[in-house]
């Protein structure tokens, strides 16, 4: 295995011109070339959020269960099985037997059990832990059975489970490598092996040998290809480019002003994910002084022309919203109340007038003071764009907007600081409850509650009995309360909930399915194959 380090790297960074430069391959060996907008700082599963890490996690490590292209559907991965404890404080997993590490390792429920583990160890400094439930232990009984016990239900565990910080690695490796692991070496029972990882430039995974046990919901069980060489290209034009004269094979992350002549492309397969839940919105720091009258909130919302976004920043590929989730998403309630996120400058007009807010020129004010608002925004082009457009709503109706933009390496420090009233934000989820779990608790404050929600007696008591529900029902009762409350607040500016769609080169593949798990469209790569 070859590892590069980012200092070594620092002049690959730049991937200049409109090349991608792609070793040969052997007349006999299948490669495919896939592009991404950004590289990870590590691909230690336990440690990083990214979707970077997500996107090579899944194909070089496996879950114990899977999720179906509905995003819906839980499907066998290494657990053949499992059962549930009637007080929903116990999963019993079926380990598959067979299952290799890369290394050519056998991988047990012990194997499991201590990955788990390290993830939860508070020296190890895990994210996203709250996934894991509130667990008591996670035991291997034998080689081929898992115990995973709660102190409190955890109704969605199973869905979480698909998530890759529950990606199987091989804790003895890890150990060894210490603080270094995932970034000097990785070991896990995907379909592909990590070969080489050179930071900001490429990642190259290998065929694992003898992988047999992928899902059944995927067109194959074992990898179809030789080799899958990521490349880093952060140019629009150059991704673009690269695909249409079949410099590479695949590509996701394709800018909206190129949809329509990719999908005209009679060279271009396309795909596009059976479900996907990723939505743009503009979030309200409530606890700013102007932003606390939800008469101004709602006034805004009412300005904002979210169609026209949806046409023209994402040139007519996004759906618009007036929801903070996509309708379609597990326990959605459709019945919350949506006419405060409608087109309507002239009623927004009226409410500022109400709440005291009255023109004075071109800037509404109150008490002598203007009605100027600061809105922390990325350098990006679509996040530039939208709150660009934005600024030009809200001074039609005598909202004074200052944009401040940051490089997506500074802002998030600058969003945990309660200087600004706006921000834009986009974000993936799996159920309704996954989404409120992200952003709306009180005790994710600064960040990602970002908006400074503050409610425990009511939003957080309500997430934690809709996680502990015993049934489905009871858990969309408990988070229907919660999604009717945080919509009728108005604490967001719901925009565009954003389609995910793969395009692979006709000539050399055949079409490969687009998966719509957390924005890792390719998923475990299994549906790549030549033609």
């Amino acid at each position: 295995m070859r590892w590069t380090s980012a200092a070594a790297m620092g002049a690959a960074a730049a991937l200049a011109g409109a090349a991608f430069q792609v070793a040969a391959a052997s007349a006999d060996e299948k490669v495919v070339t896939v592009v991404r907008v950004n590289d990870t700082e590590r691909y230690d599963v336990h440690k990083t959020t990214t979707r970077s890490t997500a996107d090579i996690a899944f194909m070089i490590g496996d879950t114990l269960v899977t999720l179906d292209y509905d995003m819906k559907t839980i499907q066998p991965g290494l657990a053949e099985s499992w059962e549930i404890s009637t007080d929903g404080l116990t999963y019993t997993f079926k380990i598959r037997d067979g299952v290799t590490f890369c290394s050519g390792k056998k991988m047990t429920a012990h194997d499991v059990a201590a990955s788990f583990n390290r993830w939860l160890h508070p020296d190890t400094g895990g994210v996203m832990k709250a996934k894991a439930g509130k667990v008591d232990k996670i035991t291997a009984l034998d080689d081929s059975t898992l115990e995973y016990s709660l102190t409190r239900p955890h109704s969605e565990l199973l869905l979480q489970m698909t998530q890759h910080p529950f990606t199987v690695i091989n804790a003895e490796q890890a150990k060894e490598h210490g603080a270094d692991y995932g970034t000097k070496g990785v070991d896990g029972t995907g379909p592909f092996c990590l070969e080489s990882w050179e930071p900001r430039n490429e990642t190259v995974l290998v065929k694992h040998e003898g992988y047999n046990w992928g899902s059944p919901q995927f067109s194959y069980q074992s990898p179809q290809v030789d080799k899958i060489i990521w490349k880093i290209g952060p140019e629009e034009s150059t991704r673009v480019a690269s695909l249409q004269t079949g410099q590479i094979d695949l590509l996701q992350h394709v800018p909206y002003w190129a949809f329509e002549q990719l999908l005209a492309d009679n060279n271009l397969h396309s795909s596009k994910a059976e479900a996907y839940f990723w939505t743009a919105y503009i979030g309200f720091k409530i606890s700013r002084p102007f932003m606390q009258d939800i008469r101004v909130r709602k006034a805004i919302n009412l300005a904002v022309d979210a169609k026209a976004i949806a046409d023209t920043v994402y040139f007519g590929q996004a759906e618009s919203a007036n929801t903070y989730m996509k309708p379609t998403v597990i326990d959605f309630d459709t019945g919350i109340k949506t006419d405060q996120f409608d087109y309507n400058p002239e009623e927004a007009k009226k409410l500022l007038d109400e709440a005291g807010w009255m023109i004075d020129g071109d800037v509404r004010k109150k008490d002598g003071k203007p009605l100027e608002l600061v809105a922390y925004a990325f350098t990006l082009p679509i996040p530039r764009q939208t709150i660009e457009a934005i600024q030009g709503d809200l001074r039609k109706v005598g909202v004074d907007l200052k944009i401040e933009l940051f490089d997506p390496t500074v802002i998030w420090g600058k969003l945990k600081t309660p200087d600004f009233d706006l921000y834009t934000m986009t974000y993936p989820y799996m159920s309704a409850a996954d989404g409120i779990a992200i952003y709306w608790p009180s005790v994710n404050r600064p960040a990602p509650n970002r908006m400074d929600w503050n409610d425990p007696e009511e939003t957080d008591v309500w997430l934690a009995n809709a996680y502990a529900a015993l049934s489905a029902e009871e858990r969309r009762e408990w988070v229907s309360k919660i999604l009717h409350k945080i919509h009728d607040a108005t604490v967001w500016i719901p925009l565009a909930h954003e389609p995910l769609y793969i395009f692979a080169n006709s000539r050399k593949l055949k079409p490969v399915r687009a998966h719509g798990i957390y924005g890792a469209g390719l998923y475990k790569g299994l549906e790549i194959a030549y033609k």
